[in-house]
């Protein structure tokens, strides 16, 4: 498996409407393999396509796991819809693996409907709430090209991307020896 780079913003793909998927085959399931294991690397508990470069409705999404402890209980979605959302709303400080080191309080539906195909091509359905509920609208945001600062005042937005993008160059002026 390979680790991907993740890209960050301002990089317009991430603006990007990703495309579906036509036939689930091995090189999917590799790419989501691959998306998988850029994600626990990152680390995170979601990831798109979009996000390592490839706009196409993949999502990878693991809540449960822990760094520490090693337990592993990922979900991959291909092509997912959300089909209903509940009325009631609440909030969680979000952070992105494409926004680094930035975080912010999102309102979103409590709870969720998704429909979307499995790891092996199969119709699935899934119901989720809480923290599985707002990472699987975070990351179908992300496939709509559309990412949680978007959520946020043109103020608060325009002073994270100037901060991941000064940390960005600072990083890359660096020598490590």
């Amino acid at each position: 498996m390979t680790i991907k780079k993740i890209i960050t913003v301002p990089d317009p793909i991430l603006k990007e409407v990703s495309e579906p998927i036509n036939k689930v085959d091995s090189k999917t399931q590799l790419l989501l393999d691959d998306m998988l294991e850029t994600m626990y690397e990152a680390p995170g508990i979601g990831l798109a396509a979009v996000q390592v470069g490839i706009p196409l409705r993949l999502v990878v999404i693991d809540v449960s796991w822990n760094k520490e402890d090693g337990n592993k209980d990922p979900k991959f979605l291909i092509n997912p819809k959300i089909v209903s959302k509940s009325e009631k709303l609440s909030s969680y400080e979000e952070g992105c693996l494409s926004i680094p080191d930035q975080y912010a309080e999102i309102e979103r539906p409590e709870s969720c409907v998704v429909e979307y195909l499995n790891y092996d091509g199969k119709q699935s359905t899934l119901k989720a709430d809480g923290i599985l509920s707002t990472c699987l609208q975070h990351e179908i945001d992300h496939l709509n090209g559309v990412l949680f600062i978007d959520y946020l005042s043109k103020l608060k937005r325009n002073i994270m991307i100037k901060k991941v993008t000064k940390s960005s160059k600072s990083k890359k002026d660096r020598v490590i020896a």
